[in-house]
């Protein structure tokens, strides 16, 4: 009797499974993908920078060769641009990086620490070389 009743109930998850699968479209409810901020952006730090036009602004002047992260670059034309017709344009850039990418593609090891020490960093003595320290 009680495996008639454990045989029923897995009958009855099983097709309360498959009818809530069916009444769902057979698939999940999945959140929209995010799309980038920038059309054709497809890294995380797509990066612009304002190239100068024409008599640029000393705002524009200011900012020129200055990296920006796409999401947080400033509206052209800037707010203390006094020209009638602004002609700056953004340039965009795969990374906010100018310069290659420094890290070792092997990972890090004891060869490639940064920093060198000419003299002793500690404080006081070493606890170590304690002579009343003895391995039993």
């Amino acid at each position: 009797m009680a495996v008639t009743l454990s045989l029923l109930a897995l009958i009855v998850l099983v097709g309360v499974l498959v009818y809530v699968r069916r009444k769902s479209g057979g698939q999940a409810e999945r959140p929209p993908l995010a799309r980038p901020a920038v059309m054709g952006a497809t890294r995380s730090f797509h990066a612009v920078s304002i190239k100068l036009g024409p008599n640029a602004c000393e705002a524009a002047q200011g900012m020129a060769g200055k990296r920006f992260l796409s999401g947080a670059a400033p509206k052209l034309p800037l707010p203390n641009c006094k020209n009638l017709e602004c002609k700056c344009r953004f340039v965009h850039h795969k990374d906010r990086r100018e310069s290659e990418d420094r890290r070792s593609p092997f990972g890090q090891s004891m060869a490639s620490t940064t920093g060198t020490h000419p003299k002793e960093q500690r404080q006081g003595e070493d606890r170590r070389s304690d002579p009343g320290d003895k391995l039993l």
